[in-house]
């Protein structure tokens, strides 16, 4: 029986280069380009074929959307992973700050 847990894996590789280009409104050149550049490198099936996971397909919108916005495509990339970066860090303030908060310390509003 097949694993279909897989198909709700945001990391499993399961758009061809068709499928991602398609449901992004992008050419494939677009996609191509993100794997030459090495800032969305999606899997390879058995015979040579890019296969890209959703976390992928949600990566190369928001950098075709800084590109878009006349971002060269390094600096979309390092855009893009500075605010993840971002996001991490305030993800791991707010956690720090509940367990004080847990532990009965002073609560901080900054």
């Amino acid at each position: 029986m097949p694993d279909l847990g897989r198909l709700d894996d945001q990391d499993f590789p399961a758009f061809t280069t068709g499928q991602a280009a398609e449901l992004l409104g992008v050419q494939i050149a677009f996609l191509r380009s993100l794997d030459t550049a090495a800032v969305v490198s999606p899997e390879r099936s058995a015979g040579g074929h890019r296969r890209y996971s959703r976390r992928q397909l949600e990566q190369a919108a928001r950098l075709r959307e800084l590109f878009d916005q006349g971002h060269p495509l390094q600096a979309a990339a390092r855009i893009a992973g500075l605010e993840d970066e971002l996001s991490a860090a305030r993800e791991e303030i707010d956690a720090l700050r509940a367990e004080l908060d847990h532990r009965g310390g002073k609560k901080n509003t900054a």
